[in-house]
């Protein structure tokens, strides 16, 4: 559905229909700018890091009524007094729109726009569901994989979480986005086809066990990948695995552990293998990794040269959303414009069409943040919105494969972690956290329209 190909226009939430039939209806043809960020930070984050705007471009270039998809609509009991005009518009419906965000691997905080969207208002109103969900899971997976990469510190990572992703296509896309965090590879071959990533498996115990003497299952599989074997070493004793392995007078290109004390065993298995000659042979850990028991691990001196992470990974298990949201921030209606906020307890949103300005001190590293207006400029500032659609279109860039749009991506995020102050880094929750303030010129709007609205409700 979301990787590649036409998208049903009812992909979206009734409420979002609903509105678009009183737009239409009523003939209300404002030129509407709606913002999707992130309100708070998950538990025991201290940053995000961006992800899924390609998948977020196809489904607005690629949106559009079926025919099935309007009659489907017709029949609704809650659309029986619309009148035809609206199902006429859907059966025309593309989207036209103007769309600025933040490049995919951008690391952002709360209030930031992660993504901003001009267009007319039913157009808007009606790729909300989409462009939230897309962007979430992407960038809730990103993070996740940011703070796992880092625990690594500097060893490779693969994303295992495929047969844990609530869905196929999660799967692939969480593959997807955890390469954009700093992972190496996957184990999913789907998203190693169509986003070019690179791939990566061994074996699993059912193999050994397979074999009536553990030995030959590590024989035959050499003779089938003599070049690129890692072989599942704790089925039933590592020691024995291991020397078992030696025996064979056989080089694998590493070895796995999946269970047990995996920092006592790692140790003896770096030194057996030493021992032998086998210096070159990398030690490989899996089973229920994630990045505090990475960090635990290296931390204690395990003698590991790469990871696989999965469940915790592909389902960002301890921190599982983001309280991501769309947000309408200006109305023009042509004659006049008008800046629009929500000022409900807990829920306050800033009006007007926004930026983000990224400051970095002496030694380049990140110092703080000001959203302001786009109108607005910071001597000494990176501004980190850009125009990436204009009038429904991408904007033009080099012809590029995924792999090269993803390695963008992914050198992004990790330039700018290497930016970010090191308490920012840690995996706990920071103290103080990253500065990011509104500029003083967005205040006094959000003062002005609070102003306007608190008058309006008092006629």
């Amino acid at each position: 559905m979301f990787l590649g190909g036409s998208f049903s226009g009812l992909l979206t939430d009734l409420y979002e229909l609903t509105m678009a039939a009183g737009y239409v209806q009523n003939r209300f043809e404002a030129l509407a700018t709606f913002e999707l960020f992130v309100r708070h930070l998950p538990n025991r984050r201290n940053y995000l890091v961006a992800a899924g705007l390609e998948q977020a471009l196809d489904f607005l270039e690629n949106v559009s009524f079926s025919s099935e998809d309007v009659a489907y609509l017709r029949a609704l009991p809650s659309f029986r007094s619309v009148h035809s005009s609206f199902f006429d518009y859907l059966s025309r419906f593309q989207f036209a729109g103007d769309v600025w965000a933040l490049p995919e691997g951008t690391i952002f905080f709360p209030g930031e726009p992660l993504l901003r969207v001009t267009a007319p208002i039913a157009e808007a109103q009606l790729v909300e569901t989409g462009l939230l969900s897309i962007l979430h899971f992407q960038t809730l997976i990103a993070s996740k994989a940011s703070r796992v990469t880092a625990s690594a510190a500097g060893r490779p990572v693969v994303e295992f979480g495929s047969r844990r992703a609530h869905g196929m296509e999660a799967g692939v896309l969480a593959a997807r986005a955890a390469f954009i965090g700093g992972c190496e590879g996957t184990s999913n071959t789907y998203a190693g086809r169509r986003f070019c990533i690179p791939v990566y498996g061994t074996q699993a115990h059912s193999w050994i066990m397979a074999h009536e003497d553990e030995a030959d299952a590590f024989r035959d599989f050499l003779n089938v990948f003599p070049d690129e074997s890692t072989l599942l070493v704790d089925t039933y004793d590592v020691h024995a695995a291991i020397e078992k392995i030696i025996a064979l007078e056989r080089k694998p290109g590493g070895v796995r552990l999946d269970s047990g004390d995996v920092l006592a065993d790692s140790q003896w298995v770096r030194k057996r293998l030493d021992s032998a000659g086998l210096y070159d042979v990398k030690i490989f850990a899996s089973g229920e990794l994630d990045e505090e028991r990475i960090e635990i691990l290296l931390q204690s001196g395990a003698r590991l040269d790469a990871f696989g992470v999965g469940t915790a990974l592909s389902t960002s298990s301890d921190s599982p959303n983001i309280g991501v949201i769309y947000k309408l921030v200006e109305v023009d209606l042509g004659d006049t414009v008008r800046n629009a906020a929500k000022f409900s307890q807990e829920k306050i949103t800033y009006p007007g069409r926004k930026q983000v300005f990224r400051f970095a001190d002496k030694d380049r590293k990140f110092s703080g943040d000001v959203i302001g207006l786009d109108t607005e400029s910071f001597p000494g500032s990176e501004p980190l919105l850009v125009p990436v659609m204009r009038a429904g279109k991408r904007i033009a860039t080099a012809d590029e494969g995924p792999l090269a749009v993803m390695k963008r991506g992914q050198s992004r995020h990790l330039s700018d972690r290497a930016h970010l102050p090191e308490g920012i880094l840690l995996l706990r929750t920071a103290e103080p956290p990253f500065p990011v303030r509104y500029s003083e010129r967005l205040e006094e709007l959000r003062d002005q329209v609070r102003q306007a609205v608190v008058k309006a409700a008092r006629i």
